[in-house]
C-alpha cells in the first residue's frame, strides 16, 4: 500500500482504463482489474471489504431483478415475428405518403422499443425487413440506413429500457418516473426523425418515393383493418399491461417485468410461435444477456467504489464545478464526457462511470434529478450512433446483404442528420423541460 493523492488515484484509475480498454478484453474484466489494482495500491486489503459490500448490494437489488425479466419478454417478441407483419401493416396505411417506407421504419422502431428494450434485436429486426423493401423501391441509401439505425436506438430509451432500469438504483431516483419520463422524451426524438423524412422527401421525391396506388389498393380495406387488428393491437396492450401498471401504481417496475414476460409468452403463443425449441432458446438467451449485465454490473460498482474510497470524487466534481460559463457549462461538460465515452464503450460502461460521478454533481448545480437523468440517457442516443464504436452502425452493416453495394461510410452518412436531431432535442429539452417532468408528476403513488 502505497499514499496516494486523490489526483494521483483519479489519473491511475482514468488512465489505465483507458489503457486496458485498447487490449479488447471484456470491459466488465477491465473495470473490476483495474478497481482491484488501484484500490490495493491505495487502501491494502482492506479494499475487499467495499467489493464485497458492492457485489453483496448488486446480487440482492430488487430492481435489478427486472432485468432477466425485461430481456426475456424482448427477445420472446422477437421470437414472435411481430416486426414483419407490424412493417407490412403500417406500409399498407402510409404508403401514400413520400418517404412512406422511411416513416413506417421510424414508427415500428418506436414500437419496437416499447415492447423490446434492447436497442440491438431492433435494429437486427429493422435492417432485415425494411432496407430490403426500400432498396426495392429505389430509396435513398443514406436515408435507409439512417432511419434504420435511428429508429432501432430508440430501444435503449423508450421504456422498458435496461438502461433505465441500471440508471435508477444508482442515482436513487424511482425506475417507474424513469420509464415514464422516457416515454415523451422518445416520443419527441421519434417524432423530430419523421419530420425530417417527410421535409426531405416532399422537397426531393426521388430519395423516398411513395408506394404505387395500383400495390395498396390491390389489399382491400377489410384486409388493411384485419391486418391492423392483429399486428397493432396485441404489442398495444403487451406495453399497456407494462407501462400502464407502472404509471397507475398497479405495480412496481420488477413486478410489470413479470407481467411483461408472461404477456410476451401468451403474444408469441397467439402467433403460434411458442414452441419447446423457442421456449428453451429464449430461457438461455435470456440467460447469457443477464448474465452479461450483472457481471458489468458488478465491476462497474468495484470501479465506482474504489473511485469514491480515493476520493476521486471529490476532485473530479471540482474540475467540472470549474468550468466557465456557470452550471451551464459544467453541464455541457458532462455531455460531452458522456459522448466521447459513447464513442468507444458500452452504455453499461458509461452509465457505471458517469452516474456516481455526475449525479452530486447535477444536485450541486440544483439541477432536476429526473431532468438530468434524462439528459443524459438521450445523449447516449448519439453514442451510440458516432464511429468509431457505433453499434447501431456495425449491427446494421453485418446484415446488409452485399447485393445492395452499401458500405460503413454511407450508413455513417446516413445517421449524421439524425445526431443532429438529437442535438436539437436535447435543446428542446432545456428550453421545455417539463416536456421530461410533467408526465411522471402525475404518476400515481
Amino acid at each position: 500500500m502505497i499514499d496516494l493523492s486523490p489526483e494521483l488515484a483519479t489519473a491511475l484509475l482514468f488512465g489505465l482504463l483507458l489503457l486496458f480498454m485498447t487490449t479488447g478484453y471484456p470491459l466488465a474484466l477491465v473495470l473490476g482489474g483495474v478497481a482491484m489494482l488501484v484500490g490495493l495500491l491505495g487502501k491494502g486489503v482492506g479494499i475487499f471489504d467495499v467489493f464485497y459490500l458492492r457485489a453483496f448490494s448488486v446480487v440482492t437489488e430488487y430492481t435489478f431483478m427486472a432485468i432477466p425479466l425485461f430481456v426475456f419478454m424482448a427477445i420472446m417478441v422477437e421470437k414472435a415475428g411481430i416486426s414483419e407483419q407490424l412493417f407490412k401493416t403500417l406500409y399498407l396505411w402510409m404508403g401514400r405518403l413520400r418517404g412512406s417506407l422511411a416513416l413506417v421504419t421510424i414508427v415500428t422502431g418506436t414500437i419496437l422499443a416499447a415492447t423490446m428494450g434492447i436497442f440491438s434485436a431492433s435494429v437486427v429486426m429493422l435492417g432485415l425487413v425494411a432496407l430490403p423493401a426500400m432498396m426495392e423501391r429505389k430509396y435513398q441509401k443514406e436515408l435507409a440506413t439512417g432511419s434504420i439505425c435511428a429508429a432501432g436506438c430508440l430501444g435503449i430509451l423508450i421504456p422498458p429500457s435496461l438502461m433505465l432500469i441500471l440508471y435508477g438504483p444508482m442515482s436513487g431516483i424511482s425506475v417507474g418516473k424513469l420509464f415514464i419520463a422516457a416515454i415523451p422524451s422518445g416520443l419527441v426524438l421519434s417524432a423530430l426523425y419523421m419530420g425530417y423524412i417527410t421535409v426531405r422527401c416532399y422537397i426531393n421525391p426521388s430519395l423516398g418515393p411513395a408506394l404505387p396506388k395500383e400495390e395498396i389498393d390491390a389489399v382491400p380495406l377489410s384486409e388493411k383493418v384485419r391486418l391492423l387488428c392483429t399486428s397493432l393491437v396485441p404489442p398495444a396492450l403487451l406495453i399497456g399491461s407494462v407501462l400502464g401498471s407502472i404509471f397507475f401504481g398497479l405495480a412496481t417496475p420488477t413486478e410489470a417485468s413479470g407481467v411483461g414476460a408472461f404477456a410476451s409468452a401468451v403474444l408469441a403463443f397467439m402467433y403460434r410461435r411458442l414452441t419447446w425449441e423457442v421456449a428453451r432458446d429464449t430461457t438461455l438467451h435470456t440467460l447469457k444477456v443477464s448474465s452479461m449485465i450483472c457481471l458489468l454490473v458488478i465491476g462497474g460498482y468495484m470501479f465506482t467504489g474504489t473511485f469514491m474510497v480515493l476520493g476521486c470524487g471529490q476532485v473530479v466534481e471540482e474540475f467540472i464545478l470549474w468550468v466557465p460559463f456557470g452550471r451551464w457549462g459544467s453541464f455541457t461538460v458532462i455531455m460531452l464526457i458522456v459522448f466521447i465515452l459513447g464513442m468507444f464503450i458500452d452504455w453499461v460502461g458509461i452509465l457505471l462511470i458517469i452516474i456516481p460521478i455526475a449525479t452530486p454533481i447535477a444536485a450541486t448545480l440544483q439541477f432536476d434529478a429526473l431532468w438530468f437523468a434524462m439528459m443524459i440517457c438521450v445523449s447516449l442516443q448519439i453514442a451510440y450512433l458516432s464511429p468509431p464504436y457505433a453499434p447501431a452502425i456495425f449491427l446494421l452493416r453485418g446484415v446488409i446483404p452485399d447485393r445492395f453495394g452499401i458500405s460503413t461510410t454511407t450508413i455513417i452518412r446516413g445517421v449524421i442528420p439524425y445526431i443532429l436531431l438529437i442535438v436539437l432535442a436535447l435543446l428542446i429539452f432545456i428550453v421545455f423541460p417539463g416536456i421530461i417532468t410533467w408526465l411522471p408528476n402525475q404518476m400515481v403513488k
